[in-house]
């Protein structure tokens, strides 16, 4: 978080008033150095696939809108309140924690993984951010997903419910698959496929969860007609399949006859909206990692010294990504090279270049006006997030899809955990950073650099600029829980690598409207590892 995103903040607060019928009415203590270039809003850094064109390029610009410029200090009843103290702001950051610690042995065999430490801060309401984790029940190892919806949190959500499932079946034997199918025929209790880790604000489709199981049971059956399934695919083959066949349903439900129409508008709403997606299947001997989108996993390496690497195990699909861009323009005429992918984003609105759902992106023209024409008439299309436009240059649908690149590692004794997140903690820290925040909470140990030759001779201001960044390195953590301690140093950290109680408070006191402007949801799952498991000779 860089001290100009903060002096930013705090510039607008002192220079806009809410209006009258707001609720917010505190005084603003605050204290920041000045900055005349303000942040790119988080807003604009992924414009989604469900804003009207004319939404596109000023969504960033509404919050603004909606504060008067007064050109004067707040008075006493009008002022925003950026004053939380450490008590308001440990409760904020602490409210969607999770820590689970898993059985080594739980009478199936070892497990690849110790603990899990989950958080989740939300910066759209409702958060747009979702995650998952599970153990596979029949078949081995642990599954642990985060989603980044955008146009709303319908896709993200039907994602977060589904996606484990299917990458659970495709998984599974043929012998355990014939089980599933007798038990729905003679209507008995079908076994469990997963041991979920749910948070208790976790949300569940319940209207739609018939739909879902059908789907799924539709899933199964066709892998119990293929001759190849036999013990069943091996995790980079079900992570592959699982990505592709879930988004083929998401597609094919929004086009279907339903049972009621909730069910319905959620299908149109899950299909229009779109999520990224990136899912780590940990098992005893390695992981593999399937990503579509920008979310991202990183490996946090032990070195031979104690100093902590980052080793990526997914690569962002977005316009930094120029093999990825390359590749997208491949697929359509060379006369759309330079409108696939333009203003950093693809047909200049969507951020990451693969997703579930934004059909928008997938279908022709004719099947999205039919499918929204086809709704009730009394359904809002406003309140649903869905509006009948056409992308700008939407000559050779389809644009997008959802193919995962999927990787493996082999755990070796020096892999210690691998953290999970959505794009919104990678906008605030590299990859770097991240683990060494991760490693250093783990160990408790700090590890400082010797100072060197150059260093002794600085000057008194610039050694004592050094001597704060190490100061700053050795600070005890706060937090017992990993990823919210990865998510105050992403909103809290200064100039220094110091905390700032300041800069926090400022951060997560944002009204909600301004809070979308300057961070985005982040959600941080941090999985460590079994590495004593991995035998020397392997490393």
């Amino acid at each position: 978080m860089s001290g100009r995103v903060c002096a930013s903040i705090l510039q607008r607060a002192s220079s806009y008033t809410l209006p009258p019928s707001s609720s917010v009415l505190e005084r603003v203590h605050l204290v920041a150095v000045p900055s005349s270039q303000p942040p790119r809003p988080a807003s604009l850094r992924r414009l989604s696939s469900t804003c009207r064109p004319d939404q596109l390029r000023s969504s960033g610009d509404e919050a603004s809108r909606s504060w008067s410029r007064r050109g004067r200090h707040f008075s006493t009843s009008e002022d925003l309140d950026f004053q939380l103290n450490l008590m308001q702001i440990n409760s904020i950051l602490r409210s969607n924690e999770q820590i689970v610690s898993v059985p080594e042995f739980d009478g199936r065999g070892l497990s690849g993984v110790r603990k899990f430490e989950s958080n989740q801060l939300a910066a759209n309401k409702p958060n747009e951010d979702r995650r998952s984790a599970a153990t596979c029940l029949q078949s081995k190892g642990m599954l642990f997903g985060v989603f980044d919806g955008h146009g709303g949190w319908a896709c993200a959500q039907a994602v977060s419910e589904r996606l484990l499932y299917y990458v659970a079946v495709a998984m599974m034997p043929k012998k355990s698959l014939e089980e599933l199918e007798r038990c729905m025929e003679h209507g008995r209790p079908v076994p469990p496929i997963l041991q979920w880790y749910k948070h208790h604000a976790d949300l569940n489709y319940r209207e739609s969860a018939s739909l879902y199981i059908n789907h799924l049971r539709v899933f199964w059956q066709e892998l119990l007609d293929s001759e190849e399934h036999g013990e069943g695919m091996n995790p980079k083959d079900a992570l592959e399949c699982a990505f592709k066949r879930l988004d083929a349903d998401i597609s094919l439900e929004a086009q279907v006859p339903l049972s009621n129409d909730l069910m319905k508008s959620t299908a149109i709403q899950v299909a229009f909206a779109g999520c990224t997606a990136c899912v780590a299947h940990v098992g005893v001997d390695g992981i593999h990692v399937a990503n579509s989108g920008d979310c991202r996993a990183v490996l946090g390496v032990r070195e031979e010294d104690g100093s902590w690497s980052a080793l990526p195990l997914s690569q962002d699909h977005n316009s930094n990504n120029q093999a990825e861009v390359e590749r997208i323009k491949a697929l359509h005429p060379p006369s759309e090279r330079d409108t696939v992918v333009t203003d950093e984003r693809l047909l200049g609105i969507l951020m990451p270049l693969r997703s579930f759902g934004d059909v928008r992106f997938k279908w022709s023209c004719e099947l999205q006006q039919s499918i929204l024409s086809n709704l009730e008439s009394g359904v809002d299309l406003d309140s649903l997030n869905l509006y009948q436009y056409t992308p700008p240059n939407y000559l050779t649908p389809p644009y997008l899809d959802v193919t995962p690149d999927i990787t493996y590692h082999k755990l070796r004794p020096q892999d210690h955990f691998l953290i999970l997140g959505t794009d919104g903690l990678w906008d605030e820290l590299g990859n770097q950073e991240a683990v060494r925040l991760v490693g250093e909470h783990q160990s408790g140990i700090h590890l400082q650099s010797p100072v060197s030759p150059s260093e002794r001779r600085l000057k008194l201001g610039l050694m004592l600029e050094l001597l704060l960044k190490r100061r700053a390195r050795a600070t005890p953590a706060l937090d017992a829980n990993a990823a919210t301690h990865l998510i105050r140093h992403a909103l809290g950290t200064g100039e220094y690598g110091e905390l700032c109680q300041g800069r926090l408070a400022a951060m997560l006191a944002l009204p909600e409207d301004l809070a979308r402007m300057y961070r985005d949801d982040i959600t941080a799952t941090v999985v460590y590892l079994n590495s004593d498991l991995a035998r020397p000779c392997h490393s």
